[in-house]
C-alpha cells in the first residue's frame, strides 16, 4: 500500500492527506506500483467517459477526459514534453541542451509540442467515442504510457548526477521491468476481456501483447534518442515519453479498430 501512496504522490496531484515521509529507497519501490496507479486514473477517466457521454456530445466529453487527466497528473508530463522539444530544438553540445531544458519558461519548440500533443489526444479520443473500444482506450492510456516510462528508465542512464529522475532511473533494474510486465499484461488483458467486444481469449491476449511491444519498442528507441542528444535520461523525457507513449497508443488503437473491429 504504501507503494503505490509514494507512486500516487509522485506521478499525480491527487488528495492523499499529509504527504508521505520518504526516503530514496522508498521511491525504488514504489516503481512497481507505477501501472497500478495508471491503472486509477485510468479508471477516473473512464467514470469522466460515463458521467459525460450522455450529457455531451462526443467531442465536449474527449475534452473533459483530457482535462480530467492532465489536472490528475498536474500537467507534470506535458511540463516535461515542453522542456524536452525545448532542449531538442536548442542550439549547442548537451549541457547547453541541459541548460535549456531546466529553464521553467517555454519556448516555441515546447508548445508547438504540448499544442500537437493534446490536439492529437483529443481527435483520436474523439474518434473512438463511436467505437466499442472507447472505454478501453480511457483505461488503457493512463498504464501503458506508466510502461513505456518504465522501459526507458530500465534500459537507460541518468544525464545528470543528481535529482529524482536519476532516483528512478537507478532503481528500476530487471526484477522489477519483469513484475510491471507482468502487471500491465494481466490489466491489459483483463480490461480487454470485460471491456471488448472481440471473442476469444487468444485475441485478448494478442492484443495485450501487440500493445506491449509496441510501447517496448518505442520506450527503448526513445532512450537511445535521449542519450545521443542529451547523454541519458531526465524526469522531464521520461514525462516526454509518457505524452508521446500515449499519442502511439492511441493512434494504435484507433488504426486497428478501424481496420478490424
Amino acid at each position: 500500500m504504501k507503494r503505490i501512496l509514494v507512486a500516487l504522490q509522485f506521478l499525480t496531484i491527487m488528495p492523499l492527506g499529509k504527504r508521505l515521509e520518504i526516503t530514496e529507497a522508498d521511491m525504488q519501490k514504489s516503481i512497481t506500483a507505477f501501472p497500478l496507479v495508471g491503472f486509477i486514473q485510468g479508471v477516473l477517466l473512464v467514470g469522466t467517459v460515463r458521467l459525460s457521454e450522455g450529457v455531451f456530445p462526443a467531442d465536449l466529453t474527449a475534452a473533459f477526459v483530457l482535462l480530467v487527466y492532465v489536472v490528475s497528473n498536474g500537467g507534470f508530463h506535458l511540463d516535461g514534453l515542453s522542456d524536452t522539444f525545448d532542449a531538442i530544438a536548442k542550439r549547442g553540445d548537451r549541457e547547453e541542451k541541459l541548460k535549456a531544458m531546466k529553464d521553467s519558461s517555454s519556448g516555441a519548440a515546447g508548445v508547438t509540442a504540448v499544442v500537437f500533443s493534446i490536439l492529437l489526444k483529443y481527435l483520436s479520443l474523439k474518434a473512438l467515442a463511436v467505437s466499442s473500444v472507447y472505454y478501453l482506450s480511457a483505461l488503457l492510456m493512463p498504464v501503458v504510457s506508466k510502461w513505456a516510462m518504465l522501459v526507458a528508465m530500465h534500459h537507460g542512464k541518468a544525464a545528470r548526477k543528481e535529482g529524482l529522475g536519476k532516483i528512478f532511473i537507478e532503481g528500476t533494474g530487471t526484477k522489477k521491468l519483469i513484475v510491471t510486465a507482468l502487471m500491465v499484461f494481466i490489466l491489459t488483458t483483463g480490461a480487454t476481456m470485460v471491456l471488448s467486444d472481440s471473442q476469444g481469449f487468444s485475441n485478448h491476449v494478442f492484443n495485450a501483447v501487440a500493445v506491449m511491444v509496441i510501447l517496448y519498442i518505442f520506450g527503448f528507441l526513445a532512450t537511445g534518442f535521449y542519450k545521443r542528444r542529451f547523454g541519458g535520461l531526465t524526469g522531464d523525457t521520461l514525462g516526454a515519453t509518457s505524452e508521446l507513449s500515449e499519442i502511439i497508443f492511441l493512434l494504435v488503437v484507433l488504426s486497428w479498430s478501424r481496420l478490424y473491429i
